[in-house]
């Protein structure tokens, strides 16, 4: 079927240019379209030629296979998409993934590191490392944990501000700013610590990324990759001693967590996380009560039953 492959193909080219969606996104466009394909090669259709009968099936089919109700649900959006655009190409009459919906699932709680556990990591000295390596690691998790950035956003950022930035640190003002999500941009404040780290990686930044623009760079000067601050990040975490594996975003989750149980201000959170719907920073609110709770059980008298 070298049709629905070209068509594929063209999708893609359209959401990375004419949407300019981050290449990540369009890197998990191709594997759900490319699920599409399989699917719809076994079932003997081009893709065309699928009906909403086929998608309810093959979302049954996920669904027995153990996939979650929210993995299903953002295949089911990059599908929905796609036909969409087929539909504007005139090539299907109507969009089968239109009315179709994934089942429901509970929505897990983010994880997020305790205050000392985050403490832990924040505070962690490796002697052993390389000091150039060693002064970046450190401002990465200063700026991941005390401005709640997402990574994407940290390794998107220029050592100066420029033009074409997308985005900087100003440390005068004491302030990050960021490109988030939808291409919006946002500042927030650095704290102490993580001007601190900054200015420290900064005055030894030059003797590894020379004329580079990226405030975050390895040791060959290029831009510092996501994948590579997911696995310093993990390394360092297991260095200091951690019983979990921490990932840039559970810095992120912590950050919001410790700021909303301090302030008790959701909208502060709100603004600081870069959240276009509050309902997406209430699930905080969720984790603070699980804090609460936990302390009740383990200091309450009336907690436990008397056996």
């Amino acid at each position: 079927m070298d049709e629905d492959v070209a068509l594929v193909e063209q999708y893609l080219e359209h959401v990375r240019t004419g949407k300019r969606l981050a290449q990540r996104t369009v890197e998990l466009y191709a594997l759900d379209l490319q699920k599409l394909q399989e699917n719809a090669r076994a079932a003997g259709v081009a893709l065309t030629r699928v009906q909403t009968a086929h998608v309810r099936r093959w979302v049954a089919q996920m669904h027995g296979a153990g996939r979650s109700g929210r993995g299903i649900a953002l295949i089911l959006s990059g599908w929905r998409g796609f036909y969409a655009w087929l539909g504007l190409q005139d090539k299907v009459p109507s969009n089968p993934v239109q009315d179709v919906r994934a089942p429901r699932s509970p929505r897990p709680l983010p994880k997020a590191l305790g205050v000392d556990d985050a403490m832990q990591l924040a505070d962690h000295e490796d002697a052993g490392a390389d000091p150039l390596l060693e002064a970046r690691d450190v401002a990465i998790v200063e700026l991941l944990y005390g401005c709640g950035l997402r990574v994407g956003e940290l390794v998107g950022l220029d050592a100066v501000a420029s033009k074409s930035a997308r985005g900087w640190v100003d440390l005068e003002a004491g302030e990050a700013h960021v490109l988030g999500k939808g291409s919006k941009r946002r500042a927030v404040p650095v704290g102490t610590q993580a001007a601190q780290a900054l200015r420290h990686w900064l005055a030894l930044r030059p003797q590894l990324a020379g004329d580079a623009p990226a405030l975050f760079v390895g040791r060959t000067g290029r831009r510092l990759s996501s994948q590579s601050v997911w696995l310093r990040l993990r390394q360092r975490s297991l260095g200091a001693g951690l019983a979990t594996p921490v990932h840039p975003h559970m810095l992120r989750h912590s950050f919001a967590s410790h700021v909303l149980q301090s302030s008790g201000d959701l909208r502060a959170v709100q603004e600081l996380l870069g959240h276009a719907n509050i309902a997406t920073t209430q699930v905080y609110t969720r984790l603070d009560f699980q804090h609460l709770a936990k302390a009740y059980d383990a200091a309450h008298p009336r907690a436990h039953r008397k056996r």
